[in-house]
């Protein structure tokens, strides 16, 4: 009947669409697929390998251009780029064998156009072979130059913790979605690199194997040759496939290594001991235990009463409080240690705002400067824009004292008027001054306000002269290089502030729990360290070329929150002096700590800091 044959037709089409999906169950099962998925996870292997010998708690923050290429070429990056251009063109040599058709072999049999049809077959080189090779090397080394500029070793412990399975998860469609505009990225600038050096390699290949240039062919260093869709379309799903693989590697250790760890706080046997949390706060472990550590002492400080009891405990025999004493000393000599790199850091944006000062122009004053007309005076600026004026010149003149801060927020008007810069964006410039009127001089150390600098220009009789090109360059660029190095400062940051939520968690917690009053004995000096830190920390955002507000993080695959470490940490110090205070209250006002730091107190008791 009809309805029969209909049927038998269905039938054999639902089988012949069958046939190629059987075909290629079939092909999985083929020897050298099998040895390609091994060689592939061997590829994996040694990429993981190299994430958990580079990895890092705290990001590499290089200062200039000049710093970022001495890292490129370092011997560590250089073998690490090395390797990964060789696993990448393994997995593209992988992908090729496995595609088959024109990708699969590097040398294949062609007829030379000249000859006759009856002629010998001679091998010659397929170029698309050749193509698949060079892609996959040229993003092996792109993902590992882009793994040092990006800091992708760095490993940023979350903020909230989840389980591995829900962190993997929430990552998993950025990955594949980074991976693909990626892959595209980098095929597109191969495609250019191989149209400008194509013919090098191809060169070189068919020399070295004596193989031949099929001219049947277009070659592939050519326009009409890149524009070939399917080469491009299985040249970016190869690299797709392999920015997958390999970033899902480096997350899996990402997650698996930033996993909170608990450390007992007092040993149950004595074996123990070295495992303890104040022990390792008090030694040198490796940099990742300690930062798990400090993450642990946090957690325990907020969500575990338990765990609190045992840091107030006593020593049996001796009724010593060693837990406390240990976690508090460790926590504070990190806070202090930080308060004294940013005094340093902020001693040299000062004397390099000085320098500055001085290699644009001064004014050499006469003895009594009250005699002189104003004309007179301005016509004695002294022209140091020159070349000669990047070395390093006398501080100050003789009037001046070599201790003495000019155009620091710390110096006398006074001395601060004996200097005077000229700029056209400030309102004094044109206009007809008195000679008793004191110029208004730069803000803070440099010779702008704010994010804007202007050019200092120099007074040669009544013209203003604008100094040289190669000076203006040199200035702009250190002026570009302050905000890498003040990042550089934060770069550690996290430890900080897990110490000083711990600790500012544990002396709110001792107001009802500390059974022994042991937190009272370190009571000043942990509100000295704190108080001491804001105030550094209040005048580092003071700086020039500092910015007062956080930059925009994307929501990237790539994290870059060290970026924000600086006003975590400023947010964080604000909070647990509010927390010791809120609690405390005015108990604080028993507490031995200078005047300036019980006005500050005083602050925030009233709530208006």
């Amino acid at each position: 009947s009809l309805s029969s044959v209909h049927a038998e037709n269905e039938w054999k089409y639902l089988a012949g669409s069958l046939i190629p999906v059987s075909n290629s169950f079939n092909d999985l099962y083929t020897s050298y697929v099998i040895f390609c998925i091994l060689l592939m996870s061997v590829v994996i292997l040694v990429i993981s390998i190299f994430n958990v010998e580079f990895y890092a708690v705290v990001p590499s923050i290089p200062c200039s251009r000049l710093a970022l290429i001495g890292k490129i070429i370092h011997p560590q990056q250089v073998i690490h780029s090395a390797v990964h251009a060789v696993m990448g063109m393994l997995v593209a040599w992988c992908a090729a064998v496995m595609t088959k058709g024109k990708f699969q072999f590097l040398a294949v049999p062609c007829t030379p156009s000249e000859s006759p049809e009856n002629a010998v077959p001679q091998m010659c080189l397929n170029e698309y072979h050749l193509f698949f090779l060079l892609s996959g090397a040229f993003i092996g080394y792109s993902y590992s130059l882009l793994y040092l500029i990006n800091n992708m070793n760095y490993l940023p412990f979350p903020i909230i913790q989840q389980y591995k399975y829900l962190r993997f998860r929430r990552s998993l469609p950025l990955l594949v979605k980074h991976s693909c505009a990626e892959s595209l990225y980098l095929v597109r600038n191969f495609c250019v690199a191989y149209y400008f050096f194509g013919y090098i390699p191809k060169v070189w290949i068919s020399t070295t194997m004596d193989l031949h240039i099929d001219s049947k062919l277009h070659p592939l260093d050519t326009l009409s040759g890149l524009l070939d869709l399917s080469l491009f379309y299985h040249t970016w799903l190869c690299g797709a496939f392999l920015l997958i693989t390999w970033y899902i590697a480096w997350l899996l250790f990402k997650i698996y290594a930033t996993e909170t760890h608990h450390f007992p706080v007092q040993p149950t046997f004595a074996e123990e001991t070295d495992q303890c949390l104040p022990k390792i706060l008090n030694s040198n472990p490796p940099l990742i235990i300690k930062f798990l550590a400090l993450q642990d002492l946090m957690l325990l400080s907020q969500y575990s009463p338990v765990r609190r009891q045992e840091v107030f405990s006593l020593s049996q025999p001796g009724g010593h409080p060693h837990n406390w004493t240990a976690i508090s000393r460790e926590c504070l000599s990190l806070l202090t240690d930080l308060t004294q790199r940013l005094i340093a850091q902020q001693e040299a944006a000062a004397a390099n705002g000085r320098a500055k000062q001085q290699a644009g122009e001064m004014k050499v004053l006469p003895q009594t400067p009250e005699d002189m007309p104003f004309q007179s005076q301005r016509s004695n600026v002294i022209h140091r824009a020159s070349m000669a004026s990047l070395v390093k010149s006398p501080l100050m003149p003789s009037k001046t004292s070599p201790g003495s801060d000019i155009g620091s927020p710390f110096s006398s008007p006074a001395l601060t008027s004996k200097v005077g810069i000229l700029d056209l964006n400030s309102p004094w410039h044109g206009s007809v001054q008195s000679p008793h009127v004191m110029r208004r001089g730069p803000k803070l150390w440099t010779s702008g306000s704010g994010r804007h600098f202007s050019t200092p220009l120099v007074l040669i009789g009544s013209e203003a002269v604008q100094p040289s090109f190669i000076y203006t360059w040199l200035q702009n660029k250190q002026e570009q290089l302050q905000p890498a190095q003040l990042r550089s400062v934060f770069s550690d940051a996290q430890m900080h502030i897990w110490a000083l939520e711990g600790l500012s968690h544990l002396v709110a917690a001792s107001f009802t729990e500390d059974q022994f009053g042991v937190v009272q004995t370190t009571l000043p000096a942990i509100l000295n360290t704190l108080l001491t830190l804001q105030e550094v920390v209040d005048r580092h955002f003071k700086l020039p070329h500092v910015s007062s507000k956080p930059p925009r993080i994307s929501g990237s695959l790539v994290d870059t929150s060290y970026k924000t470490l600086r006003f975590a940490l400023r947010a964080s110090l604000k909070t647990a002096l509010y927390r010791i205070t809120t609690v405390f209250g005015e108990h604080l006002n028993a507490v031995q700590v200078s005047p300036e730091h019980k006005k500050r107190l005083q602050q925030f008791l009233e709530y208006k800091e």
